[in-house]
């Protein structure tokens, strides 16, 4: 019995030269790279080369514009850069702190900063908690880590008074956000909302839950 042929990577979509403009031959090596050596890292599943543009690059790039210009952001949980890196190749005028507690994925962030040229790019290993009193930014990010009753409190730390959380969400956001009401009203969040980004330029859109920390 032999093995199944690796899935081979996505064609990229038509949308990804509008989302990455000038940037978009850094975002199509770190594609490449990430395709070619992510599942041996254990940082993407088998099937994601097939989909990866759509599913994750591009859904990450779409919150580029949410981010302040000059600003200082936190990814958490960074994993395989996603959104952080991508964002950081998106968005150069803006300062990326990513927030990763395994030691294999914080090598793999720290090579394709250093490789792709990103030097805005600083990598913490540790858990959010963990590095909370040594980091205070304008805005964080977060794709993929937990249920927003759980993540609020983990990332409200890290943000300055009036700084933003920018949580990107799947589709059911919206039941995740009436389960984190008494946790939005402790952490005293403001201008709460969610927003849906890429509506008839990507195939699948990406949720993001913004609020205001007090």
């Amino acid at each position: 019995m032999t093995d199944a042929p690796a899935p081979e990577l996505e064609q990229e979509p038509a949308a990804a030269a509008a989302l990455f403009g000038d940037r978009i031959e850094l975002a199509r090596s770190f594609t490449g790279e990430l395709a070619r050596r992510g599942e041996e890292l254990g940082l993407i599943g088998p099937l994601e080369p097939s989909r990866l543009w759509t599913r994750h690059i591009l859904n990450s790039a779409l919150v580029a514009p949410l981010l302040e210009a000059g600003g200082r952001v936190a990814d958490v949980g960074s994993g395989a850069g996603l959104p952080g890196l991508v964002l950081a190749i998106a968005r150069p005028d803006v300062s990326f702190t990513l927030i990763e507690p395994m030691e294999r994925r914080c090598d793999w962030l720290t090579s394709e900063s250093e490789r792709l040229g990103l030097d805005d790019v600083t990598v913490v290993r540790g858990r959010a908690e963990d590095v909370a009193d040594e980091i205070v930014v304008d805005q964080v990010t977060a794709r993929a880590v937990s249920a927003l009753s759980k993540l609020i409190p983990l990332t409200v730390p890290l943000v300055r008074s009036g700084g933003q959380l920018v949580l990107m969400k799947g589709a059911r956001v919206d039941e995740e956000v009436e389960k984190a009401r008494k946790v939005i009203l402790r952490k005293r969040l403001t201008d709460v909302e969610v927003l849906e980004l890429g509506d008839g330029v990507v195939e699948e859109t990406t949720r993001v839950f913004r609020a205001t920390v007090d």
